[in-house]
């Protein structure tokens, strides 16, 4: 048996596509369940093989060559693969995304125009490290009709190939080749190269990576960048309850894009304030690198220019004392990735005004920036977090996998009738109303 080339499984998937859009939502979210059921019945095969490359990234580490960021987003765990198989179900009990009526409008007696939800079509994802991503990101994807080409990166190939022959194996009964897996790193090149196939490009990683990504190929790119987020803890803010989101939003899980990188704090609280977040963070091995301000509070590294805009991805914090709202406001326009930013206080005016000038893609009044994701945005999960502001931005879950099309229900109406010194006015009449196929509606 050979290997497909690259070409033959997007052709498949183009074809699974196809398909994969004329199924009714049962069909699909007992195909997700048998996925979340064939997770369960195999975690000691999946752990395996997710040694291998924990193993491998141990010794990448010891070398310089990976992060300890990058081996933790490795890591799987029985609990983790319970989560996984959560994150499942949660997709597959999501309402339907496709066939929704969107709009309807009436353009004359008897001739009606629905906008309709529908899939994308072919989607091309290429994601970093983390191995439930490939699950994340086929369960959308299968959810709302979309066929998918998943291109993991190496450090967790053993473990991407055996969950998608996992999620394979479960879903024989649907249109075949819709998840396809890519390997090999000029397989990506030869994605970028198909924009007459693929319909959006989803990358996950570096900025760099996702520039490259966007300037080398013609096919509409979702990019998911850095997560350089901030919590700003304003001069009206409830210490204690800042001290807690602070310390949740860096250390309850550093690895990840929602965690804090860069901590503001008003000088007026700075005092009161920073002595106790710093001895937290202490207790937790968070190194602290601050501002001259912050650093006549409490003892850390000096911040250089370049932590303003570091993505640290562990145990690193940078912090800034600000004079003002829009202090805080312009460091974060500056130097953030529009990804999430959070600001504590305990004035709803000056939150507002927070929430209104700051232009990222989710921002949070007195919560953690951890909660910018999109199985706790009840989205069941995401294909990843856009920064950008085109077609999806925020954790992206099913809505951001659909596109729609218009329908138009008539009854022998031609265009001449509108046309011309004795043109029939058009009603252009919105109306509730789902459409109906061969259906007028009675309204």
């Amino acid at each position: 048996m050979t290997e497909k080339t690259t070409e033959t499984k997007v052709d498949e998937a183009q074809t699974a596509a196809l398909e994969l859009a004329k199924l009714d939502d049962d069909e699909r979210s007992a195909a997700l369940h048998a996925i979340a059921d064939a997770i369960d019945e195999r975690h000691e095969e999946i752990l395996e093989a997710n040694e291998k490359d924990v193993t491998e990234g141990q010794r990448m580490l010891e070398e310089g060559e990976y992060t300890q960021a990058l081996v933790d987003r490795l890591k799987l765990s029985e609990s983790k693969l319970e989560s996984i198989t959560e994150m499942v179900r949660s997709v597959a009990a999501q309402e339907d995304p496709l066939g929704k009526t969107l709009t309807s409008r009436r353009l004359d007696e008897d001739l009606e125009l629905y906008k309709i939800a529908v899939p994308i079509g072919v989607i091309g994802t290429v994601f970093e490290s983390r191995p439930d991503a490939l699950v994340q990101i086929a369960a959308l994807s299968l959810k709302s009709g979309n066929a998918v080409i998943l291109k993991g990166g190496s450090e967790a190939s053993h473990s991407n190939r055996v969950l998608y022959e996992i999620i394979r194996d479960a879903t024989a009964e649907m249109p075949d080749g819709w998840a396809q897996l890519i390997e090999a790193r000029e397989d990506v090149n030869a994605l970028l190269e198909m924009d007459d196939s693929i319909d959006l490009l989803m990358p996950r990683g570096s900025s760099g990576f996702v520039s490259y990504i966007q300037d080398n190929t013609s096919i509409p790119v979702l990019g998911h960048t850095e997560g350089v987020c901030h919590v700003y803890v304003d001069d009206d803010a409830d210490l204690e309850m800042a001290t807690e989101i602070a310390y949740d939003a860096k250390v309850q899980y550093p690895a990840v894009c929602n965690a804090v990188e860069t901590l503001l704090v008003h000088e007026d609280v700075a005092e009161a304030f920073l002595p106790e977040i710093a001895a937290r963070y202490e207790e937790a091995g968070v190194e602290m690198r601050g501002d001259e301000a912050s650093r006549g509070i409490v003892e850390m590294e000096a911040a250089t220019e370049d932590d303003w805009s570091t993505e640290y991805g562990d145990l690193i914090l940078s912090i800034k004392v600000v004079d003002s709202l829009e202090a805080a406001v312009d460091h974060v326009n500056e130097y953030g990735s529009k990804h999430t930013e959070s600001i504590v206080t305990d004035d709803a005016d000056r939150a507002s005004t927070f929430m209104r000038s700051i232009d990222s893609a989710s921002v949070f009044h007195n919560a953690s920036t951890r909660f910018s994701d999109g199985y706790r945005f009840g989205l069941g999960a995401e294909v990843g977090i856009s920064t950008g502001k085109i077609h999806a931005r925020g954790p992206v879950g099913l809505e951001g996998l659909t596109t729609y099309k218009y329908h138009l229900e008539g009854d022998g109406q031609l265009v001449g009738t509108y046309a011309g010194e004795d043109a029939e006015p058009f009603l252009h009449e919105e109306f509730e109303g789902d459409w109906n196929p061969g259906h007028l509606s009675d309204e």
